[in-house]
């Protein structure tokens, strides 16, 4: 028979991620026993950014709780959005992005959701892209 799970906040350490960036395990394979989901607390420290990389076979969105981020995305990371507080963003499978805080001074703290239960397995490293974000201005502009 299936169970209910609580997952309280001091059950799980964070964890770092491929990515280069700490996660609480919320939801997952390995905390609850999901089969199609995880759902994680996601802290990017001030200044701080993701490694380039994107999900091979699973969509994820966030809700951002505090903070402001940017966003990278798409082929060569031409794209970028800014991401506030109280926003959400989708990212579909396979879409290459580098995520980072905008602040120098507070972290940016989101939920993450994803529909894999084991988030870290599709996860591929796309280090040709790390310095694409940094190296040129974005060609489109989208405001979250």
């Amino acid at each position: 028979m299936d169970e209910c799970k609580l997952i309280r906040s001091g059950d799980h350490r964070p964890y770092q991620g491929k990515q280069g960036l700490s996660y609480f395990e919320g939801i997952s394979a390995q905390s609850a026993g999901a089969r199609g989901l995880c759902m994680h607390l996601l802290t990017i420290p001030p200044g701080g950014r993701a490694r380039a990389h994107l999900h091979a076979y699973h969509e994820s969105a966030v809700y951002v709780i505090s903070g402001e981020a940017e966003m990278w995305w798409g082929e060569g990371l031409r794209e970028h959005m800014i991401i506030k507080a109280g926003d959400f963003v989708y990212i579909p499978a396979g879409v290459p992005h580098l995520p980072a805080n905008r602040s120098r001074t507070e972290p940016c703290i989101g939920i993450i959701a994803r529909t894999d239960p084991n988030e870290q397995e599709s996860v591929v490293l796309l280090p040709e892209l790390d310095s694409a974000a940094t190296n040129r201005p974005p060609t489109t502009e989208h405001q979250a």
